[in-house]
């Protein structure tokens, strides 16, 4: 069973809105402090403290800040799907409840995350089929693989951004290999994806390039590779998405070496 894909974060106080996303994993956090809103396509989830929120794969969404006041703490676990069918002797699983009160799956949640913090490759495969088997009651079969989203005609076009995803790109560029007039490719792809196609690279560039941070990684390096301003723009739009800024994100990584 592979376990390196398994991920943590933590967000100590969220100051921005993260914009529309999906993750290619299962995103399940633990909310610690505040309330936090997660608005889909035809509902909004909110958590209180104390209650953890699940996200399912390729599903879009993005997370406004409820109350600017009292500012927002929780941990999120990445997990990937096919980890999530292992555990669950090749099944997919899609969360219907996403909004969990259970003091035993925070127990489990926490145990979990620790082992993950200190590498206990035995105890994270333990904590991890306890946790899965708590949360499985609040989920039903899926009988569709999960699969990027449902591009339709834009399937070129996602190949395209993904093959060529350190280039700086332009409507007018993806507009012509779609071979549509750029607003109506525009309002195509929002209607298609959920997401307006600038924010769709972005997304797309953010994610790849955290593949890319370890404790060596030179920060400014990955901004101009993936055709960023400079390391203020990739830190913002970085941020957006991620929670954290890529310099706190790679020392959460060097702290749990």
């Amino acid at each position: 069973m592979i376990l390196d894909d398994l991920e943590y974060i933590t967000i100590e106080n969220q100051t921005t809105e993260f914009p529309k996303h999906f993750h290619e994993t299962f995103c399940i956090s633990l909310i610690h402090k505040g309330i936090e809103q997660i608005d889909f396509e035809n509902q909004s989830l909110f958590s209180e403290a104390g209650t953890i929120s699940i996200t399912n794969p390729y599903e879009i969404h993005s997370n406004p800040l409820f109350d600017k006041k009292n500012q927002l703490k929780f941990d999120t676990i990445y997990i990937p799907n096919q980890l999530m069918k292992n555990i669950l002797n090749g099944k997919n699983i899609k969360f219907i409840n996403r909004n969990i009160k259970s003091k035993n799956a925070n127990n489990l949640f926490v145990k979990l995350k620790n082992a993950i913090d200190k590498q206990e490759t035995e105890n994270i495969e333990f904590y991890l089929r306890q946790f899965i088997s708590k949360l499985k009651s609040y989920s039903q079969e899926n009988e569709n693989e999960y699969s990027e989203l449902n591009l339709n005609s834009f399937k070129q076009i996602n190949n395209y951004i993904e093959t060529h995803i350190y280039d700086k790109f332009s409507l007018n560029e993806l507009s012509k290999i779609a071979n549509i007039n750029k607003f109506g490719f525009a309002k195509k792809f929002k209607t298609s994806t959920g997401m307006s196609p600038i924010n769709y690279i972005l997304m797309k560039k953010v994610f790849s390039s955290k593949k890319l941070i370890n404790q060596q990684t030179e920060l400014t390096a990955i901004a101009y590779q993936y055709n960023f301003t400079d390391l203020a723009h990739f830190s913002k739009t970085f941020k957006r998405f991620v929670g954290i800024s890529p310099k706190n994100y790679q020392q959460s990584i060097i702290q749990k070496l």
